[in-house]
């Protein structure tokens, strides 16, 4: 801000601010979005004051009553920046000052802005956590319906991308859902870390006029307080949190993306043309834009986590102006996962699946290790069964058939073991309803999943709301 401004660092300067170091210096083209925050942790300060004898209670009455003439203002879209408005916390108070006159200079009493961009900081991203926690309800609800409706397909499962043994379509949905089941669980832990209330703890030694921090963490409606002065005006660790979270989130939607986008190609999975893109040369092509780009925000995100980490890694102790740096890419992250999880829902409620191109992908060959486990059931040690399954699969290779049409004196010169049943083997249904323990991809245990999943579905409703 300008050394001249009625926010000055004070007598201590005397001469002017570099237009550029001005520009430089200020935040408040990104920290506007906090203006709630701001406003209600200087109204819960004022009210706190009145315990010190600092102000009066008409005082504190007269201070948060222009304070919500400040929120009005910012509702409505009608405040007004100034040039000399550093950053939101500046922006309020000189235009508190402007209603209230000179009371609005005893507003800061004790405070400084240290603990209250923490506090800020900490609130906005409490509330926007919160945000997330709802979009993700309703994401996992498109991924249940469409397990919901894709269980009675069966498609091929793959390890290395090379066709492994049948599942349920609803079951590989479902294997995409847990990892965002296990990014809720993780964003229901930071959310009680990050909402604690630094407020009182001024610069870095603590407020000097006994303010009562507890009434304040009440009045805002926070979890707990910070425990060391000095630590809570530099504590970023919440933002380090979130960052990760995020990260980690989009990693697993980009893996969501890439699965779809090699689904797609075989045709396997029709994308709705809300998400899809045309080429500019090429009229034939319907490109996966939208999961490509789902796919491209993850390395984005990793990039902002590793680069605010590397920026607090050699921090002294108390407030830096590097910590500035924290809001731009934590906004971003912010933005990011909720049209990240915006798109990712649009995108599993529109898709369609192609049950006859999914079960064209079938092949015989995925029910190799049922022939391994029909041995198994005769009494033959697995590892001898897999070596017999393999000459199998060889044996079919070599007559250019597929491993189902071997017949049974075929199979009996692989092993004396092989009866007239073993032709049971060569059935997707029963391979896959075989695989009943819990987690397996049989109905009745995706069902069970799919049970899970809308318990996580009903946790978040009941701990955030629907609305």
């Amino acid at each position: 801000m300008s050394r001249g401004g009625l926010f000055a660092a004070g007598g201590r300067f005397s001469g002017s601010t570099d237009p550029v170091m001005e520009k430089f210096n200020a935040s408040i083209s990104f920290d506007k979005r906090m203006w709630r925050e701001d406003i209600d942790g200087s109204m819960a300060y004022a009210r706190a004051l009145t315990g010190t004898g600092i102000i009066t209670q008409a005082e504190s009455d007269a201070l948060v009553a222009g304070l919500e003439k400040v929120a009005a203002e910012w509702a409505a879209g009608a405040f007004e920046l100034h040039p000399s408005d550093e950053d939101i916390h500046t922006a309020n108070e000189r235009r508190l000052t402007e209603i209230v006159g000179a009371l609005g200079g005893k507003l800061h009493t004790g405070r400084s802005r240290n603990d209250q961009v923490a506090l800020d900081t900490r609130m906005y991203l409490v509330k926007e956590e919160r945000r997330v926690m709802k979009e993700l309800a309703t994401l996992l609800a498109a991924g249940v319906r469409l397990a919901e409706d894709t269980k009675g397909l069966l498609c091929p499962g793959y390890t290395h991308l090379q066709p492994a043994q049948p599942v349920r379509f609803g079951h590989f949905v479902l294997s995409h859902l847990f990892p965002i089941v296990r990014d809720v669980e993780r964003l229901q832990q930071i959310i009680p870390r990050c909402n604690k209330s630094p407020l009182g703890c001024g610069a870095l030694a603590g407020n000097a006029f006994g303010v009562d921090r507890e009434s304040i963490r009440v009045d805002l409606g926070m979890d707990g307080l910070t425990e060391n002065s000095l630590d809570a005006v530099c504590d970023r660790d919440f933002v380090v949190d979130f960052l990760f979270w995020h990260s980690t989130f989009l990693m697993h939607i980009s893996q969501f993306a890439e699965d779809i986008i090699i689904l797609n190609l075989s045709k396997s999975v029709k994308m709705s043309d809300a998400y899809a893109t045309g080429s500019s040369l090429m009229p034939q092509k319907k490109n996966p834009d939208a999961l490509e780009l789902l796919r491209g925000k993850a390395g984005m995100a990793l990039g902002r986590l590793v680069g605010f980490m590397a920026t607090l890694k050699g921090l002294p102790r108390a407030y830096n102006k590097d910590l500035q740096e924290d809001k731009k890419g934590l906004f971003e992250s912010i933005d990011t996962t909720i049209d990240c999880i915006q798109i990712a829902t649009g995108v599993m409620a529109t898709m369609t699946v192609d049950k006859d191109k999914i079960a064209a992908n079938l092949c015989m060959e995925m029910l190799a290790t049922d022939l391994a486990d029909y041995l198994v059931r005769k009494g033959v040690p697995f590892r001898e069964t897999h070596h017999i399954s393999g000459a199998a699969v060889r044996m079919a290779e070599d007559k250019g058939v597929n491993i189902g049409q071997l017949s049974l004196a075929e199979l009996k010169s692989l092993h004396a073991s092989f009866e007239e049943d073993v032709m049971e083997v060569w059935n997707y249904e029963q391979s896959v309803e075989r695989k009943c323990s819990e987690g397996g991809t049989s109905l009745k245990m995706v069902e069970a999943q799919i049970t899970k999943i809308q318990a996580c579905i009903d946790s978040i409703d009941a701990s955030v709301g629907k609305d």
